[in-house]
């Protein structure tokens, strides 16, 4: 079998050659996977940001997120899979 040697900036041309074609040819799975990524990262910030609050009741939750979606709930123009 042939051995085949790549000095390291052939390589670096060649992997960026196939993201780039990755990306052209699954541009729908790239973005899916950005897109989770950055859920993952926002998830992420946002459990480290509440260890240091004030810890709330599991009510006093549910009493800030009614008061705030049921005067929009109540709109004419409200739709029910505008929430979900």
């Amino acid at each position: 079998m042939a051995e085949i040697t790549l000095d390291e900036t052939r390589l670096k041309e060649l992997l960026k050659a196939a993201i780039f074609e990755l990306v052209e040819e699954q541009k729908d799975i790239f973005i899916e996977l950005v897109s989770e990524v950055l859920e993952d990262v926002g998830m992420d910030n946002a459990i480290k940001a509440g260890e240091n609050t004030e810890i709330v009741s599991r009510e006093e939750i549910f009493e800030i997120l009614n008061r705030k979606l049921l005067p929009s709930m109540r709109s004419p123009h409200f739709r029910k899979s505008s929430i979900l």
